[in-house]
């Protein structure tokens, strides 16, 4: 792979620490603001919704912008954000500390997936897309429990300090490391929006928003669950982090090798693996052993969606001429799944339902992501036929 692609690497593992890092946060977080667990994941929340509308706003500001110079932006932006988040004196402006710092995600993530595609041959584009999204599933097999255990002893805040140093090296590697991009041509914003009236890339858009929710759902109350129902201890959390994180890397490895070669078969095997395992959770989380089964097989099958996802929709998108505002937006869908997930699970656990309620709440989004999956492998199968149909007439 390109040594430029080191400097997307970088930036997706500060921005997945800083993402999933809340998840064995918010415990501290709702500790020393005083507010309950699910007031506390507001943080999770008003995240995700800042990604979703950041995304696509940032990207039409910097239309006329080279990638390179968006970059850099961004990660300016992402080390403003963590440092107020960390510096907050209270509660909300905790939350705008959050919303400064996930608009960089989306339009990140949005860049750098095509410029990552465009610095490879075309067979090898998923995988390029995938080695980006490596530095978020390191981000959860490392940075997270890292962070978690920095906040367990010293402070939440040193963790963001933290991500705030990640931050800084991402705009030296992005400065240093990626070549001049040039200017894009000026285009008509109705012209950048036309990806958006195809039914394809709604389908695949669908499938972005459910796919993530569900196991987002779960991991976003894993901590009170493991130690509540699991009967682990709070240090046990870093750990079971990490075994979320190491699910994480070996599903987006399988999706950025597979994709290639069987993308819709791919997405609906991980999406009915993915709901039947929260499920199973539901029912398992007294057991430890099991638990820790769980997180990992939720993860590993959760994330070997989004490389190929995220290349499904750039594909549908390109005909259109828009291919990186489609990506930017469907990486806020990521995170709009994310805000559903975590606000189900909130939901669920707030109406009595128990901790383990998440996980049957994050296997219904899973089926209902498999739903359009299966729609829109329909679809394509149909434009196939008729395709072919068309040429034997022609002949």
């Amino acid at each position: 792979m390109p040594i430029a692609l080191w400097a997307l690497v970088i930036g997706a593992f500060g921005i997945g620490t800083t993402e999933f890092v809340i998840a064995g946060l918010l415990q501290a977080i709702a500790a020393d603001f005083g507010v309950s667990i699910p007031v506390a994941g507001y943080l999770a929340t008003s995240y995700a919704l800042g990604v979703f509308v950041g995304a696509p706003v940032l990207i039409i500001l910097g239309s006329r912008t080279s990638k390179k110079s968006m970059l850099a932006f961004l990660s300016v932006l992402f080390v403003i954000g963590n440092l107020v988040t960390a510096m907050a004196p209270t509660f909300e402006v905790a939350i705008i500390g959050r919303l400064i710092t996930s608009l960089t995600h989306g339009a990140f993530f949005g860049i750098g997936s095509v410029l990552a595609a465009e610095m490879v041959a075309k067979e090898k584009r998923v995988s390029a897309i995938a080695f980006m999204f490596s530095g978020l599933t390191v981000a959860n097999l490392v940075g997270v429990p890292l962070g978690t255990w920095l906040s367990q002893q010293l402070s939440w805040q040193a963790t963001f300090y933290a991500i705030t140093l990640i931050g800084v090296a991402t705009l030296i590697a992005v400065v240093t490391l990626i070549p001049a991009t040039p200017k894009p041509k000026a285009q008509r914003i109705a012209h950048e929006f036309a990806a958006f009236g195809n039914a394809r890339v709604l389908l695949a858009m669908g499938i972005t928003i459910l796919g993530p929710a569900a196991f987002f759902t779960s991991i976003t109350y894993i901590a009170p669950m493991m130690v509540e129902v699991a009967g682990f201890s709070e240090a046990a959390v870093t750990w079971l982090l990490m075994v979320f994180g190491f699910g994480l890397f070996v599903g987006n490895w399988l999706g950025g090798r597979y994709a290639d070669r069987a993308l819709m078969p791919m997405l609906y095997f991980t999406l009915f693996a993915q709901a039947a395992v929260l499920f199973a959770f539901h029912f398992l989380a007294s057991s430890q052993w099991a638990s820790v089964a769980c997180i990992f097989l939720m993860a590993a099958f959760g994330f070997a969606t989004v490389s190929p996802i995220q290349k499904l929709v750039m594909d549908k998108a390109k005909a259109a001429g828009a291919p990186t505002l489609a990506s930017a937006v469907n990486i806020g869908l990521f995170n709009l799944g994310n805000a559903l997930g975590a606000w189900a699970g909130g939901f669920v656990i707030a109406y009595g339902l128990g901790f383990t309620s998440p996980n049957w709440a994050g296997g219904l989004l899973s089926m209902g992501a498999l739903v359009l999956a299966i729609a829109s492998g329909l679809l394509e199968r149909r434009d196939v036929s008729r395709q072919l149909h068309g040429g034997l007439q022609v002949q």
